[in-house]
Protein backbone atom coordinates (compact mmCIF):
# COMPACT_ATOMS: atom_id res chain seq x y z
CA UNK A 1 0.00 0.00 0.00
CA UNK A 2 2.80 2.59 0.70
CA UNK A 3 4.32 2.81 -2.77
CA UNK A 4 1.12 3.27 -4.78
CA UNK A 5 0.74 7.13 -4.56
CA UNK A 6 4.87 7.00 -5.79
CA UNK A 7 3.62 5.02 -8.36
CA UNK A 8 0.48 7.38 -8.92
CA UNK A 9 2.80 10.08 -8.97
CA UNK A 10 4.96 8.51 -11.93
CA UNK A 11 2.02 7.25 -13.98
CA UNK A 12 0.75 11.22 -13.75
CA UNK A 13 4.24 12.38 -14.98
CA UNK A 14 4.36 9.93 -17.94
CA UNK A 15 0.66 10.72 -18.40
CA UNK A 16 1.40 14.70 -18.83
CA UNK A 17 4.60 13.83 -21.08
CA UNK A 18 2.30 11.71 -23.51
CA UNK A 19 -0.07 14.45 -23.59
CA UNK A 20 -0.57 16.25 -27.17
CA UNK A 21 -1.63 19.08 -25.41
CA UNK A 22 1.36 19.50 -23.73
CA UNK A 23 4.11 18.36 -26.35
CA UNK A 24 6.27 21.58 -28.08
CA UNK A 25 4.78 22.40 -31.43
CA UNK A 26 6.25 21.25 -34.31
CA UNK A 27 8.40 24.45 -36.04
CA UNK A 28 6.79 25.81 -39.46
CA UNK A 29 9.31 26.13 -41.91
CA UNK A 30 8.89 29.38 -44.53
CA UNK A 31 10.38 29.77 -47.12
CA UNK A 32 11.11 33.15 -49.26
CA UNK A 33 11.76 33.39 -52.85
CA UNK A 34 13.53 36.96 -54.42
CA UNK A 35 13.63 37.18 -57.96
CA UNK A 36 16.37 39.94 -59.08
CA UNK A 37 17.48 41.56 -62.35
CA UNK A 38 20.00 44.45 -62.54
CA UNK A 39 21.68 46.24 -65.50
CA UNK A 40 18.92 45.87 -67.74
CA UNK A 41 20.20 49.12 -70.20
CA UNK A 42 16.69 49.41 -71.82
CA UNK A 43 17.27 45.44 -73.32
CA UNK A 44 13.97 45.12 -74.57
CA UNK A 45 14.03 42.35 -77.52
CA UNK A 46 16.28 39.66 -77.20
CA UNK A 47 19.30 39.61 -78.95
CA UNK A 48 22.88 37.87 -79.25
CA UNK A 49 24.26 37.02 -75.79
CA UNK A 50 27.92 35.51 -75.29
CA UNK A 51 28.42 32.99 -72.54
CA UNK A 52 31.27 31.50 -70.98
CA UNK A 53 31.73 29.01 -68.33
CA UNK A 54 34.16 26.47 -67.36
CA UNK A 55 37.13 27.80 -69.86
CA UNK A 56 34.14 27.28 -72.41
CA UNK A 57 32.37 30.48 -74.62
CA UNK A 58 29.17 30.35 -76.52
CA UNK A 59 26.71 32.60 -78.15
CA UNK A 60 22.99 32.79 -78.02
CA UNK A 61 20.09 34.05 -78.62
CA UNK A 62 18.93 35.44 -75.22
CA UNK A 63 17.33 37.97 -73.45
CA UNK A 64 14.52 40.57 -73.66
CA UNK A 65 11.54 41.69 -71.72
CA UNK A 66 9.11 38.66 -73.22
CA UNK A 67 11.26 36.05 -72.19
CA UNK A 68 12.10 37.31 -68.33
CA UNK A 69 8.78 38.05 -68.12
CA UNK A 70 7.76 34.69 -68.75
CA UNK A 71 10.58 33.35 -66.65
CA UNK A 72 8.97 34.96 -63.89
CA UNK A 73 5.59 34.12 -64.54
CA UNK A 74 7.17 30.36 -64.23
CA UNK A 75 8.30 30.98 -60.86
CA UNK A 76 5.72 32.55 -59.41
CA UNK A 77 3.35 29.93 -60.46
CA UNK A 78 5.69 27.61 -58.98
CA UNK A 79 5.29 29.53 -55.64
CA UNK A 80 1.42 30.72 -55.77
CA UNK A 81 2.44 33.88 -56.16
CA UNK A 82 4.49 34.59 -53.33
CA UNK A 83 7.52 36.07 -55.04
CA UNK A 84 9.82 39.46 -54.31
CA UNK A 85 11.27 40.68 -57.75
CA UNK A 86 13.51 43.57 -57.44
CA UNK A 87 15.59 45.45 -60.18
CA UNK A 88 19.10 46.75 -59.28
CA UNK A 89 18.79 49.75 -61.13
CA UNK A 90 20.35 51.14 -64.60
CA UNK A 91 16.95 50.03 -66.40
CA UNK A 92 15.86 53.14 -68.50
CA UNK A 93 18.75 54.01 -70.49
CA UNK A 94 21.27 51.79 -72.49
CA UNK A 95 19.61 51.72 -76.06
CA UNK A 96 18.19 53.78 -79.03
CA UNK A 97 14.56 54.24 -77.98
CA UNK A 98 15.07 54.54 -74.43
CA UNK A 99 17.67 57.94 -75.40
CA UNK A 100 14.72 58.90 -77.84
CA UNK A 101 12.43 59.01 -75.35
CA UNK A 102 14.58 59.93 -72.28
CA UNK A 103 13.53 56.62 -70.79
CA UNK A 104 9.56 56.60 -71.45
CA UNK A 105 9.14 53.64 -74.43
CA UNK A 106 10.37 51.54 -71.10
CA UNK A 107 7.74 52.43 -68.89
CA UNK A 108 5.28 50.69 -70.00
CA UNK A 109 7.16 47.20 -70.42
CA UNK A 110 8.44 47.72 -67.13
CA UNK A 111 4.67 48.44 -65.17
CA UNK A 112 3.76 44.83 -67.26
CA UNK A 113 6.21 42.90 -65.52
CA UNK A 114 5.21 43.56 -62.16
CA UNK A 115 8.50 44.24 -60.22
CA UNK A 116 8.25 45.27 -56.33
CA UNK A 117 10.51 47.86 -55.86
CA UNK A 118 14.38 48.98 -57.62
CA UNK A 119 17.14 51.03 -56.56
CA UNK A 120 18.11 53.61 -59.55
CA UNK A 121 21.35 52.82 -60.79
CA UNK A 122 24.22 55.05 -61.41
CA UNK A 123 22.77 55.68 -65.16
CA UNK A 124 19.18 56.89 -64.14
CA UNK A 125 20.64 60.22 -64.01
CA UNK A 126 21.04 60.28 -67.73
CA UNK A 127 18.26 62.61 -68.55
CA UNK A 128 18.47 65.26 -65.64
CA UNK A 129 17.05 64.80 -62.42
CA UNK A 130 13.61 66.43 -62.97
CA UNK A 131 13.23 63.56 -65.27
CA UNK A 132 14.22 60.87 -63.09
CA UNK A 133 11.66 62.11 -61.06
CA UNK A 134 9.09 61.91 -63.42
CA UNK A 135 9.93 58.43 -64.33
CA UNK A 136 9.31 57.55 -61.20
CA UNK A 137 5.97 58.90 -60.79
CA UNK A 138 5.14 56.85 -63.76
CA UNK A 139 6.58 53.93 -62.30
CA UNK A 140 4.18 51.71 -60.84
CA UNK A 141 7.04 50.22 -58.72
CA UNK A 142 8.75 52.07 -56.12
CA UNK A 143 12.14 53.41 -56.77
CA UNK A 144 14.13 53.69 -53.35
CA UNK A 145 17.76 54.50 -52.08
CA UNK A 146 18.96 55.26 -48.93
CA UNK A 147 21.68 58.00 -49.83
CA UNK A 148 20.15 60.06 -52.81
CA UNK A 149 19.17 63.77 -51.64
CA UNK A 150 18.06 67.21 -53.05
CA UNK A 151 20.89 69.20 -52.71
CA UNK A 152 19.00 72.17 -52.26
CA UNK A 153 16.80 70.97 -49.24
CA UNK A 154 18.49 67.68 -47.78
CA UNK A 155 15.36 65.66 -48.71
CA UNK A 156 15.86 62.01 -50.05
CA UNK A 157 14.83 61.65 -52.89
CA UNK A 158 13.55 58.19 -52.41
CA UNK A 159 12.01 56.30 -49.68
CA UNK A 160 15.66 54.81 -48.02
CA UNK A 161 13.61 51.16 -48.13
CA UNK A 162 11.08 48.63 -48.77
CA UNK A 163 9.39 46.81 -46.46
CA UNK A 164 7.15 44.11 -47.47
CA UNK A 165 5.29 40.70 -46.54
CA UNK A 166 6.15 38.01 -48.99
CA UNK A 167 4.12 34.59 -47.89
CA UNK A 168 3.85 35.24 -44.56
CA UNK A 169 7.65 36.23 -44.26
CA UNK A 170 8.48 40.24 -43.67
CA UNK A 171 11.07 41.41 -45.83
CA UNK A 172 12.92 44.36 -45.50
CA UNK A 173 15.19 45.41 -48.71
CA UNK A 174 17.58 48.40 -48.14
CA UNK A 175 18.41 50.91 -51.12
CA UNK A 176 21.62 51.90 -51.82
CA UNK A 177 23.20 53.50 -55.01
CA UNK A 178 26.83 54.45 -56.47
CA UNK A 179 27.84 57.97 -54.23
CA UNK A 180 30.53 58.57 -57.14
CA UNK A 181 27.62 59.48 -59.44
CA UNK A 182 28.93 63.07 -59.50
CA UNK A 183 32.43 62.26 -60.32
CA UNK A 184 31.66 58.84 -62.59
CA UNK A 185 29.48 60.58 -64.85
CA UNK A 186 29.03 63.89 -66.86
CA UNK A 187 28.71 66.49 -63.52
CA UNK A 188 25.42 67.70 -65.50
CA UNK A 189 23.38 65.00 -64.99
CA UNK A 190 23.03 65.06 -61.72
CA UNK A 191 23.12 68.75 -60.39
CA UNK A 192 20.78 69.79 -58.19
CA UNK A 193 21.43 66.25 -56.27
CA UNK A 194 23.52 65.30 -53.45
CA UNK A 195 24.99 61.49 -52.78
CA UNK A 196 25.63 59.94 -49.65
CA UNK A 197 28.40 57.32 -48.71
CA UNK A 198 27.42 53.98 -47.00
CA UNK A 199 27.90 55.65 -43.60
CA UNK A 200 23.83 55.26 -42.92
CA UNK A 201 23.45 51.70 -43.69
CA UNK A 202 24.41 50.08 -40.35
CA UNK A 203 21.96 51.89 -38.59
CA UNK A 204 19.10 51.22 -41.36
CA UNK A 205 19.77 47.56 -41.26
CA UNK A 206 19.72 47.57 -37.53
CA UNK A 207 16.07 49.35 -37.52
CA UNK A 208 14.41 47.39 -40.25
CA UNK A 209 15.22 44.53 -37.71
CA UNK A 210 14.27 46.51 -34.42
CA UNK A 211 11.61 48.97 -35.48
CA UNK A 212 9.58 47.48 -38.89
CA UNK A 213 9.94 43.95 -37.31
CA UNK A 214 11.47 42.40 -41.01
CA UNK A 215 12.61 38.61 -40.22
CA UNK A 216 15.19 38.80 -43.59
CA UNK A 217 17.08 42.06 -44.20
CA UNK A 218 18.08 42.09 -47.85
CA UNK A 219 21.01 45.49 -48.79
CA UNK A 220 20.13 46.01 -53.14
CA UNK A 221 23.13 48.29 -54.14
CA UNK A 222 24.52 50.04 -57.08
CA UNK A 223 27.71 50.12 -56.28
CA UNK A 224 29.62 47.13 -57.85
CA UNK A 225 30.91 43.66 -57.12
CA UNK A 226 33.88 44.66 -55.60
CA UNK A 227 32.48 47.22 -53.26
CA UNK A 228 29.26 45.17 -52.43
CA UNK A 229 32.01 42.34 -50.99
CA UNK A 230 33.71 45.32 -49.16
CA UNK A 231 30.90 46.65 -47.61
CA UNK A 232 29.30 43.13 -46.38
CA UNK A 233 31.60 43.51 -43.46
CA UNK A 234 31.12 46.72 -42.83
CA UNK A 235 27.00 46.78 -42.39
CA UNK A 236 26.61 43.46 -40.14
CA UNK A 237 23.03 41.70 -39.67
CA UNK A 238 22.05 41.85 -44.12
CA UNK A 239 21.05 38.23 -44.17
CA UNK A 240 22.16 38.70 -48.74
CA UNK A 241 23.31 41.37 -50.35
CA UNK A 242 21.97 41.74 -53.83
CA UNK A 243 25.02 43.63 -55.92
CA UNK A 244 24.71 45.56 -58.87
CA UNK A 245 26.51 47.77 -61.58
CA UNK A 246 29.57 45.79 -62.65
CA UNK A 247 27.27 43.09 -64.55
CA UNK A 248 29.10 40.38 -63.18
CA UNK A 249 27.38 37.37 -63.33
CA UNK A 250 27.60 35.52 -59.81
CA UNK A 251 27.20 31.51 -60.56
CA UNK A 252 28.24 30.92 -56.70
CA UNK A 253 27.43 33.57 -53.78
CA UNK A 254 30.51 35.14 -52.32
CA UNK A 255 30.43 34.76 -49.00
CA UNK A 256 31.75 37.61 -46.57
CA UNK A 257 31.52 38.08 -42.95
CA UNK A 258 28.85 35.62 -43.21
CA UNK A 259 26.76 37.94 -45.76
CA UNK A 260 26.12 36.21 -49.69
CA UNK A 261 26.90 38.77 -52.07
CA UNK A 262 25.51 38.07 -55.54
CA UNK A 263 24.99 40.05 -58.79
CA UNK A 264 22.90 38.97 -62.06
CA UNK A 265 24.35 39.59 -64.98
CA UNK A 266 23.38 41.73 -67.21
CA UNK A 267 20.76 43.05 -70.20
CA UNK A 268 18.29 40.91 -68.67
CA UNK A 269 20.33 37.91 -70.36
CA UNK A 270 20.12 36.47 -66.67
CA UNK A 271 17.60 36.10 -63.73
CA UNK A 272 18.86 35.49 -60.36
CA UNK A 273 17.11 33.69 -57.87
CA UNK A 274 17.39 33.53 -54.23
CA UNK A 275 15.55 31.16 -52.02
CA UNK A 276 15.89 31.48 -48.31
CA UNK A 277 14.00 29.33 -45.54
CA UNK A 278 13.31 29.97 -42.34
CA UNK A 279 12.35 28.86 -38.80
CA UNK A 280 10.97 30.41 -36.23
CA UNK A 281 11.67 33.90 -38.11
CA UNK A 282 15.02 33.03 -38.31
CA UNK A 283 16.76 32.35 -41.51
CA UNK A 284 18.30 28.67 -41.41
CA UNK A 285 18.80 27.76 -45.14
CA UNK A 286 19.25 29.44 -48.53
CA UNK A 287 20.16 28.72 -52.19
CA UNK A 288 21.26 30.89 -54.93
CA UNK A 289 20.77 30.21 -58.75
CA UNK A 290 21.59 32.34 -61.74
CA UNK A 291 19.62 31.56 -64.66
CA UNK A 292 20.36 32.05 -67.91
CA UNK A 293 17.44 32.83 -70.24
CA UNK A 294 18.02 31.74 -73.00
CA UNK A 295 15.57 30.97 -75.87
CA UNK A 296 16.40 27.18 -76.19
CA UNK A 297 15.59 27.17 -72.16
CA UNK A 298 12.88 29.80 -71.85
CA UNK A 299 9.77 30.88 -74.25
CA UNK A 300 8.31 34.76 -74.63
CA UNK A 301 5.28 35.84 -72.86
CA UNK A 302 3.55 36.78 -75.78
CA UNK A 303 1.42 39.25 -74.15
CA UNK A 304 4.93 41.26 -72.78
CA UNK A 305 5.98 40.62 -76.85
CA UNK A 306 3.55 42.92 -77.59
CA UNK A 307 4.17 45.71 -75.26
CA UNK A 308 7.88 45.41 -76.62
CA UNK A 309 6.80 46.01 -80.06
CA UNK A 310 4.19 48.47 -79.67
CA UNK A 311 6.60 50.56 -77.15
CA UNK A 312 9.03 50.52 -80.16
CA UNK A 313 7.07 50.74 -83.19
CA UNK A 314 7.44 54.17 -83.47
CA UNK A 315 11.52 54.11 -83.48
CA UNK A 316 12.35 50.87 -85.47
CA UNK A 317 12.61 52.35 -88.59
CA UNK A 318 15.01 55.09 -87.58
CA UNK A 319 17.08 52.48 -85.62
CA UNK A 320 17.36 49.35 -88.19
CA UNK A 321 18.86 51.90 -90.97
CA UNK A 322 22.18 50.23 -91.69
CA UNK A 323 25.50 51.70 -90.95
CA UNK A 324 27.85 49.92 -92.18
CA UNK A 325 29.09 46.06 -91.98
CA UNK A 326 31.37 43.78 -89.94
CA UNK A 327 32.36 40.28 -91.66
CA UNK A 328 33.47 39.16 -87.62
CA UNK A 329 31.94 38.76 -84.40
CA UNK A 330 32.38 41.79 -82.35
CA UNK A 331 31.92 41.36 -78.57
CA UNK A 332 32.66 43.95 -75.69
CA UNK A 333 32.89 41.85 -72.80
CA UNK A 334 37.04 42.15 -71.02
CA UNK A 335 38.00 44.48 -68.61
CA UNK A 336 41.48 45.23 -70.31
CA UNK A 337 41.23 44.75 -74.23
CA UNK A 338 38.61 43.85 -76.43
CA UNK A 339 37.81 44.19 -80.77
CA UNK A 340 34.77 46.03 -80.64
CA UNK A 341 36.31 48.99 -78.50
CA UNK A 342 39.41 48.91 -80.64
CA UNK A 343 37.18 49.64 -83.69
CA UNK A 344 35.38 52.23 -81.66
CA UNK A 345 38.59 53.77 -80.37
CA UNK A 346 39.86 53.77 -84.20
CA UNK A 347 36.81 55.76 -85.18
CA UNK A 348 36.78 58.03 -82.77
CA UNK A 349 41.11 58.58 -83.22
CA UNK A 350 40.15 59.12 -87.69
CA UNK A 351 37.55 62.02 -86.83
CA UNK A 352 39.59 63.89 -84.60
CA UNK A 353 42.87 63.45 -86.84
CA UNK A 354 45.22 62.99 -83.78
CA UNK A 355 47.55 60.55 -82.61
CA UNK A 356 45.73 59.01 -80.05
CA UNK A 357 41.93 57.81 -79.41
CA UNK A 358 40.75 57.13 -76.02
CA UNK A 359 37.17 55.42 -75.25
CA UNK A 360 35.69 54.69 -71.86
CA UNK A 361 35.75 51.23 -70.64
CA UNK A 362 32.09 50.94 -71.46
CA UNK A 363 30.08 47.94 -70.43
CA UNK A 364 27.47 48.29 -72.71
CA UNK A 365 26.40 46.31 -75.57
CA UNK A 366 25.57 42.88 -76.56
CA UNK A 367 27.71 41.15 -79.14
CA UNK A 368 27.39 42.21 -82.80
CA UNK A 369 27.38 39.13 -85.19
CA UNK A 370 28.37 39.17 -88.67
CA UNK A 371 26.49 41.46 -91.04
CA UNK A 372 24.49 44.45 -90.69
CA UNK A 373 25.77 47.08 -88.27
CA UNK A 374 22.77 49.26 -87.86
CA UNK A 375 21.87 52.43 -85.62
CA UNK A 376 20.30 51.04 -82.80
CA UNK A 377 23.92 49.20 -82.52
CA UNK A 378 25.40 52.59 -82.09
CA UNK A 379 23.23 53.18 -79.48
CA UNK A 380 23.55 49.83 -77.54
CA UNK A 381 27.24 50.33 -77.96
CA UNK A 382 27.49 53.80 -77.26
CA UNK A 383 25.04 55.18 -74.96
CA UNK A 384 25.13 58.52 -75.25
CA UNK A 385 25.84 60.99 -77.58
CA UNK A 386 28.68 63.46 -76.22
CA UNK A 387 30.45 65.42 -78.66
CA UNK A 388 34.02 64.29 -78.93
CA UNK A 389 37.00 66.44 -77.97
CA UNK A 390 40.82 66.95 -79.24
CA UNK A 391 43.52 68.07 -76.95
CA UNK A 392 47.18 68.48 -76.40
CA UNK A 393 48.81 66.47 -73.22
CA UNK A 394 52.18 66.00 -72.52
CA UNK A 395 53.75 62.21 -71.96
CA UNK A 396 53.86 62.90 -67.75
CA UNK A 397 50.13 64.00 -68.23
CA UNK A 398 49.53 60.38 -70.39
CA UNK A 399 51.36 58.69 -67.82
CA UNK A 400 49.77 59.95 -65.30
CA UNK A 401 46.02 59.25 -66.60
CA UNK A 402 46.78 55.78 -67.17
CA UNK A 403 48.43 54.82 -63.66
CA UNK A 404 44.59 56.88 -62.14
CA UNK A 405 42.97 54.37 -64.63
CA UNK A 406 44.32 51.57 -63.55
CA UNK A 407 43.88 52.16 -59.92
CA UNK A 408 40.19 53.08 -60.99
CA UNK A 409 40.11 49.51 -62.25
CA UNK A 410 42.46 47.58 -60.19
CA UNK A 411 42.81 48.68 -56.89
CA UNK A 412 43.23 46.58 -53.94
CA UNK A 413 40.94 48.54 -51.55
CA UNK A 414 37.51 48.07 -53.29
CA UNK A 415 36.53 51.64 -51.54
CA UNK A 416 39.35 53.36 -54.37
CA UNK A 417 37.53 51.66 -57.02
CA UNK A 418 35.93 53.45 -59.48
CA UNK A 419 33.64 53.67 -62.86
CA UNK A 420 34.00 50.77 -65.62
CA UNK A 421 36.57 49.16 -67.25
CA UNK A 422 40.01 50.27 -68.60
CA UNK A 423 39.76 52.99 -71.07
CA UNK A 424 40.29 51.93 -75.10
CA UNK A 425 43.52 53.72 -76.62
CA UNK A 426 44.07 53.85 -80.58
CA UNK A 427 47.49 54.66 -81.69
CA UNK A 428 49.28 54.01 -78.49
CA UNK A 429 49.60 51.04 -76.05
CA UNK A 430 49.90 50.40 -72.61
CA UNK A 431 51.70 46.93 -70.71
CA UNK A 432 50.87 46.87 -67.20
CA UNK A 433 51.22 45.08 -63.86
CA UNK A 434 47.63 45.30 -61.90
CA UNK A 435 48.81 44.05 -58.68
CA UNK A 436 51.91 45.91 -58.38
CA UNK A 437 50.99 49.31 -55.87
CA UNK A 438 49.31 52.74 -57.09
CA UNK A 439 51.15 55.04 -59.15
CA UNK A 440 53.52 51.79 -59.99
CA UNK A 441 51.63 49.83 -61.99
CA UNK A 442 52.55 51.42 -66.14
CA UNK A 443 55.42 49.04 -67.66
CA UNK A 444 55.77 50.38 -70.65
CA UNK A 445 53.66 53.54 -72.15
CA UNK A 446 54.10 53.72 -76.63
CA UNK A 447 52.52 55.92 -78.93
CA UNK A 448 52.93 54.86 -82.67
CA UNK A 449 55.68 52.50 -81.53
CA UNK A 450 57.60 54.82 -79.93
CA UNK A 451 58.14 55.14 -75.88
CA UNK A 452 56.45 58.24 -74.43
CA UNK A 453 58.73 61.08 -73.93
CA UNK A 454 57.10 62.92 -70.35
CA UNK A 455 58.04 66.50 -71.77
CA UNK A 456 56.45 65.56 -75.45
CA UNK A 457 53.04 67.14 -76.44
CA UNK A 458 50.84 64.41 -77.78
CA UNK A 459 47.35 64.97 -79.70
CA UNK A 460 44.17 62.93 -78.36
CA UNK A 461 40.67 62.96 -79.04
CA UNK A 462 38.47 61.95 -76.61
CA UNK A 463 34.69 62.84 -75.12
CA UNK A 464 33.56 66.08 -74.29
CA UNK A 465 31.42 65.47 -70.66
CA UNK A 466 28.86 67.58 -70.04
CA UNK A 467 29.78 70.23 -66.30
CA UNK A 468 33.45 69.25 -67.06
CA UNK A 469 35.94 72.08 -67.32
CA UNK A 470 36.87 73.42 -70.49
CA UNK A 471 40.46 71.74 -70.36
CA UNK A 472 39.48 68.33 -69.03
CA UNK A 473 39.85 65.61 -71.76
CA UNK A 474 38.44 62.22 -71.06
CA UNK A 475 39.35 62.63 -67.33
CA UNK A 476 42.55 64.38 -68.28
CA UNK A 477 42.91 67.89 -66.68
CA UNK A 478 45.17 70.51 -67.85
CA UNK A 479 44.80 69.76 -71.44
CA UNK A 480 46.22 72.43 -73.81
CA UNK A 481 44.47 73.76 -76.53
CA UNK A 482 41.05 72.02 -76.02
CA UNK A 483 38.82 72.03 -78.97
CA UNK A 484 35.11 70.11 -79.01
CA UNK A 485 34.07 69.12 -82.53
CA UNK A 486 31.29 68.98 -84.19
CA UNK A 487 30.38 65.26 -84.12
CA UNK A 488 29.57 62.54 -81.32
CA UNK A 489 30.87 59.01 -81.75
CA UNK A 490 28.41 57.81 -83.11
CA UNK A 491 29.26 60.39 -85.87
CA UNK A 492 32.69 59.12 -86.04
CA UNK A 493 31.54 55.31 -86.27
CA UNK A 494 29.53 55.81 -89.26
CA UNK A 495 32.32 57.80 -91.05
CA UNK A 496 34.60 55.34 -90.39
CA UNK A 497 32.78 52.03 -91.10
CA UNK A 498 31.66 54.21 -94.61
CA UNK A 499 35.34 53.18 -95.50
CA UNK A 500 34.91 49.72 -95.35
CA UNK A 501 37.77 49.02 -93.03
CA UNK A 502 38.86 45.45 -92.75
CA UNK A 503 37.74 44.73 -89.03
CA UNK A 504 39.65 42.30 -86.55
CA UNK A 505 38.31 40.22 -83.99
CA UNK A 506 41.48 39.01 -82.29
CA UNK A 507 43.39 41.16 -79.54
CA UNK A 508 46.23 43.33 -80.54
CA UNK A 509 47.90 44.11 -77.56
CA UNK A 510 46.90 47.68 -76.88
CA UNK A 511 46.51 46.85 -73.49
CA UNK A 512 48.15 44.26 -71.71
CA UNK A 513 48.22 43.05 -68.23
CA UNK A 514 51.58 40.61 -67.68
CA UNK A 515 50.15 39.34 -64.73
CA UNK A 516 46.44 39.34 -65.83
CA UNK A 517 44.84 36.39 -68.20
CA UNK A 518 45.08 37.35 -72.00
CA UNK A 519 41.61 37.64 -71.80
CA UNK A 520 39.95 39.30 -68.20
CA UNK A 521 35.69 38.94 -67.87
CA UNK A 522 35.72 39.79 -64.33
CA UNK A 523 37.38 42.65 -61.73
CA UNK A 524 36.48 40.28 -58.90
CA UNK A 525 40.35 39.24 -59.31
CA UNK A 526 41.96 37.66 -56.47
CA UNK A 527 44.68 38.69 -55.14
Amino acid sequence: MKFRPLFALLALVSGCAASPKSAAPPSKRQQLTVLYVADLHAQLRAHPELFWRDGEERIELAGGFARLSAAIQRIRAERGGDVLVLDGGDTIQGSGAAALTEGRALIAPLNALGLDGAVPGNWEVVYGPQVLRQRARELKHPLFAANVRDAASGERLFAPSLVKDVGGVKVAVVGFTDPDVPRRQPPGYSQGLRYDGPEALPTLVREARERDGAQVVLLLSHVGLAKAVGLAARVPGVDVHLSSDTHERTYAPIEQAGTWVVEPGAFGSFLGRLDLWLEEGKVVDRRWELIELTASRFPEDPEMARQVEAALATHDEALLAQVGHTDVTLARYAVVENPLDNMLADAIRAAGGTEIGLSNGFRFGTPLLPGPVREADLWNLFPVTNKLKTGKVSGRQLRAFWEQELENVFAKNPEHRFGGWLPRPSGMTVRFRAAAPKGQRVLALEVAGAPVVDSRLYTVTACERDGDAPDMLCRIPGALEPRVLDLDAHEAVRRFLAGAPRLSDALEGRAVGEDLPAVLRTQQVSR
